[in-house]
């Protein structure tokens, strides 16, 4: 890492160097026309079309990095974030990578409710969520308040640190139950567990300093991939419809601001162009079909600004 101390010139940014990030990071890197060559022995790579220096680090890692002035832009996952406890600023939801951070025991078990472990064995590698969680857990079990509203007296639960394989946690005896990252579920069944509560959803963001360098670079390189998430999420739906019902299509396709009305060589009718969520079009066309409208057409967005 020792080339970091000659890159001033350079804004840094880490993304996660491996995981289930690591793939859309690339994509949307591209999708923000950020080109570099990376070779496979180093976590730094430059990119040759702006002066940026891309690091490659753990996703965990990334928020500490972030928040310490260390590089200026990161992508990670808002649980790390939440774990690190550490201030920076969340610019966007990137809306991939979604998972939840749940309590898991075992399917045949004995527990079905997350109050049932107080004061039992949990393994996690998100000690400090856990602990929180927990916490709340045992106070709102105090009779009578016993336990300070300072958050400072002992924990009864107790909570372990494993950096990985942590479902294996109740196999191997060394835990009641395990906290851990669920995507589609998959590997938490394949170890004989089941979800008994969720204590953290989460998803990629990018993040920033509180004081990066470079910060003009910064907003232009948000404002990218901004555009970027909003193109994926968003097409362009255009239509003609009567003048005598704008009113009520507007209202269905009321646009990220407001939608464009163009008038016709026909008098009668306007043509209306407006970005609609790409989730939502098969439901918005029939409704703008039902209401008169004609020459319904859809277009994908490549890039965008919003």
């Amino acid at each position: 890492m020792d080339l970091v101390n000659h890159l001033n010139d350079r804004l840094l940014f880490a993304v996660p160097k491996k995981g289930r990030l690591y793939q859309q990071c690339l994509e949307l890197l591209k999708g923000a026309d950020i080109h570099f060559n990376r070779s496979n022995r180093l976590d730094i790579a430059l990119c040759t079309n702006l002066p940026i220096a891309l690091v490659f680090l753990p996703a965990a890692d990334i928020p500490r990095f972030v928040g310490e002035g260390r590089v200026s832009l990161g992508i990670t996952g808002q649980d790390q974030v939440a774990e690190s406890n550490i201030n920076v600023r969340e610019i966007v939801d990137l809306g991939f990578g979604s998972c939840k951070l749940q309590v898991e025991v075992p399917e045949n078990g004995e527990f079905s409710d997350a109050r049932q472990l107080v004061g039992k064995s949990i393994v996690t590698s998100f000690t400090n969520l856990t602990e929180q969680y927990f916490r709340k857990l045992e106070t709102e079990a105090a009779i009578g308040g016993a336990v300070n509203g300072d958050g400072k007296n002992p924990l009864k639960t107790v909570i372990k640190y494993v950096g990985g394989s942590v479902e294996a946690a109740c196999a191997l005896g060394i835990a009641d139950a395990v906290v851990d990252l669920v995507e589609s579920g998959e590997t938490m069944r394949a170890a004989g567990l089941k979800a008994i509560e969720t204590i953290f959803e989460t998803s990629a963001v990018l993040i920033a300093s509180q004081h990066p360098t470079h910060p003009d670079l910064l907003e232009i390189i948000a404002s990218r991939i901004k555009g970027v998430i909003a193109a994926g999420k968003y097409v362009l739906c255009n239509y003609n419809c009567p003048r005598e019902k704008l009113d009520v299509v507007i209202n269905i396709t009321p646009g990220r601001r407001a939608p464009t009305v163009s008038p016709l060589e026909d008098e009668d009718w306007v043509a209306v162009s407006s970005m609609v969520e790409k989730k939502r079009i098969a439901e918005v066309m029939d409704k703008l079909r039902a209401t008169g409208a004609e020459d319904i057409l859809v277009f994908n967005i490549s890039n965008s600004r919003v």
